[in-house]
């Protein structure tokens, strides 16, 4: 009963293998090294690195170039796959990889289970509809991740290139002429065409008053600093709730992506390199961060607003807080390809997002809190300065 136990509540903790590009400010200068990781497993901590034969397509479009990012540009820190590149001219830019097609066997219960944590809910209701909850599943998958950044002050429209990848976001409009407190509507396509009625989770996290415009600090009346562009100012996404399928030793892989076995251990499938884990009978083990008696429970990945694709593919994003935003979404149907039950597409977005900075919203103030004028109290102190220095010449 133990075991079963246990066994349950790992169900819980090892959904997550969404795949996300990522910087510590999305606010960079031209001609500037910068660091872009791709992050496989939750927003907030990568759990495995991602083999480069699995990528179909990595590239950067900036002021209307395509440029390819080659696999030896790539390096591993830790859990993350990470690029180190030189800013080209200024613009809004666009970085996306694309990942091939790997196929994976679910038992009943784990298809279920993935489907509710993953938040893939138009398919479990689908199979409660129709009864379906006792079948097991055969699903080819892959991955298509982007994220949009801003070189220097001009913004261009490079921000709503289509890659042409299976899925993609694509915004209506530059996320960098937007601010907190605005909306931003975005396209969902799934094969180069509007994706209606798609389900999608938009969700961000704090970046903790920094982002990088230049190398000055802006201070408002002392109450909380923020740094424009020094690279010293950076915020991280992750040390805690981290788990990961990646023990090398299990057998079955969801593409490059991670490894885990559902049910007979003798059965193989692929979630890749993003780690293993498995699921069924009581002597089968679950890895996360190769440490099996690390479990989380509770674990979802439906947070944030959740929005539902119009018959144009569109859906509007409420920017209700400075931060790095990210838009996901699991594309999941069946499919009458030859040994397979159900194809899924994901896709993320990325972006960040800060308060708008003008006379009204961005001040610098320079009066006292009494409406007088700041340059009195300097004349004030240079006649208290002088007087005092006069005093005590003449005392001298």
């Amino acid at each position: 009963m133990k075991k079963i136990f246990l066994l349950a509540l790992v169900c819980f903790a090892l959904f997550g293998h969404d795949m996300y590009l990522k910087m510590d400010t999305f606010f960079l200068q031209p001609n500037q090294q910068a660091v872009l990781d791709l992050y496989n497993g939750t927003f907030e901590k990568s759990e495995n690195v991602i083999d480069r034969d699995r990528m179909l397509d990595a590239s950067f479009f900036g002021n209307g170039q395509r440029m390819a990012i080659k696999n030896d540009q790539w390096t591993e820190i830790d859990s993350m796959t990470r690029l180190t590149f030189t800013t080209g001219e200024a613009g809004t830019w666009v970085a996306g990889v694309s990942t091939k097609a790997r196929t994976i066997e679910l038992d009943a219960d784990a298809f279920n289970s993935y489907l509710e944590h993953d938040g893939a809910l138009d398919m479990l209701n689908e199979r409660k509809t129709n009864n379906l909850l006792e079948e097991d599943a055969i699903e080819k998958y892959s991955k298509h991740v982007k994220a949009i950044f801003q070189v220097g002050d001009t913004k261009t429209d490079d921000y709503k290139t289509v890659l042409g990848y299976p899925i993609e976001f694509v915004p209506q409009s530059n996320p960098y002429e937007a601010n907190t407190g605005g909306t931003l509507k975005f396209q969902l396509l799934r094969n180069g065409s509007p994706l209606a009625n798609q389900l999608v989770y938009a969700d961000f996290v704090s970046a903790k008053g920094s982002h990088s415009h230049n190398n000055t600090t802006h201070s408002h009346d002392g109450e909380g600093e923020h740094s424009h562009g020094d690279e010293d100012n950076v915020h991280s996404h992750g040390n805690d709730g981290e788990h990961t399928h990646d023990d090398k030793k299990e057998v079955h892989s969801h593409g490059n992506d991670g490894e885990h076995t559902h049910g007979d251990k003798k059965k193989v499938h692929s979630h890749g390199n993003e780690g293993d884990h498995t699921h069924g009978n009581d002597k089968e083990v679950h890895s996360h961060d190769n440490n099996s008696s690390t479990v989380e429970t509770n674990h979802t990945h439906t947070t944030g607003q959740q929005l539902r694709t119009d018959a144009n593919g569109m859906i509007n994003v409420e920017l209700t807080a400075d931060g790095i935003w990210y838009l996901r979404t699991i594309h999941l149907v069946t499919t009458q390809e030859a040994g397979l039950t159900h194809e899924s597409n994901w896709a993320t977005l990325t972006f960040e997002v800060s308060h708008a900075h003008d006379e009204t919203t961005h001040t610098h103030e320079h009066e006292h809190e009494d409406g007088i004028p700041s340059y009195v109290y300097w004349i004030a102190s240079l006649v208290i300065i002088g007087g005092l220095f006069f005093f005590f010449y003449r005392k001298k």
